[in-house]
């Protein structure tokens, strides 16, 4: 546990943590504390009356909270998916601030019995909460061949999708995929390396990984629980690693800040009332960031505040 932790770097630490405009005695939680690099900051920051709230998803992360953080009166910890934050009573009296870090984290990646990575062969898991639904194991097993694809196409951009689809389901049947390398290498025959200095399965698991997870419809429903327990003035703080995200995000601030995209052929459409402002722009992480971390690279911070009733005319 120590050599992971030692391996994990937070993500633009400071950024996130100076848009969520942390004050001592305040309310924040953090949905997905990994191994603590943005709680440990946050907490940093809190006085005596402060209090943070701390979930993950993975066991083996909220073991690592326990570990560090049970013995501090201001902290709570619960084993859960942010999406569900809204229904943790800690969360009833308002937040002044909620961070989420989405995505695999560090740890999970350099495990490989958990199955997210290419880069050893292990069981193809891809789970963050091994306990709960099937494996990406499980999902190929059954999973049709148009099922497969359009997993493969919607979240990972994987122009062979159908293709690997196909080749997945023809091969199956003599030998069921259960381990990593396995997946790999057919990914790797069926589609080739196209791309220099990264492996053709790169996508592939990359979409797995959001199905296997549900991570998009997480995602939405998280954020609509963070904007129904934010505080007016509260933040709220998302670190995305890919588009898909970051488009969820971007889109969910847009549409709570009383903005919409009329059609020209459609009838225009009213606005509702604005219950986020967006703090700023997207921020990437700076150069010396990413080649300290090449994990980061693909990092996108987006800022809101919840605004008042009164300034939602």
């Amino acid at each position: 546990m120590a050599e992971q932790q030692l391996r994990h770097i937070p993500v633009m630490l400071g950024e996130a943590v100076e848009g969520l405009a942390v004050h001592a005695g305040g309310r924040y939680l953090d949905g997905t504390f990994g191994r603590g690099g943005h709680a440990r900051a946050v907490l940093s920051r809190l006085g005596p009356d402060g209090r943070l709230l701390l979930m993950d998803r993975d066991p083996a992360a909220i073991a690592a909270a326990q570990a560090e953080f049970a013995g501090d009166p201001r902290v709570a910890i619960r084993h859960a998916n942010f999406s569900s934050l809204a229904e943790w009573d800690e969360t009833a009296a308002g937040l002044d601030g909620v961070l989420l870090d989405l995505g695999v984290s560090s740890p999970q990646l350099d495990e490989a019995a958990r199955g997210f990575s290419f880069m050893a062969d292990a069981p193809l898991d891809m789970r963050m909460d091994p306990s709960q639904g099937e494996s990406a194991a499980e999902f190929l097993a059954h999973a049709s061949e148009r099922e497969i694809a359009d997993v493969l196409w919607h979240f990972g951009e994987e122009r062979h999708s159908r293709r690997i689809a196909r080749a997945i389901v023809a091969d199956r049947e003599a030998t069921p995929f259960t381990r990593t390398g396995q997946l790999a290498a057919l990914i790797e025959r069926v589609a080739g390396r196209r791309e220099p200095g990264k492996h053709p399965a790169t996508r592939s698991f990359q979409a797995l990984r959001i199905r296997v997870n549900g991570e998009l419809d997480a995602l939405q429903q998280g954020l609509n629980a963070a904007l129904e327990r934010l505080k007016p003035g509260g933040r709220l703080a998302v670190i995305s690693f890919h588009s898909l995200e970051d488009r969820a995000v971007k889109l969910f601030i847009r549409d709570h800040a009383g903005r919409v995209q009329n059609s020209r052929r459609g009838p225009p459409v009213q606005a509702a009332p604005a219950q986020l402002a967006a703090v700023g722009k997207a921020q990437f992480p700076s150069d010396a960031e990413q080649a300290a971390n090449p994990r980061s690279r693909s990092a996108v911070l987006r800022v809101a505040e919840k605004l008042a009733a009164e300034g939602r005319a």
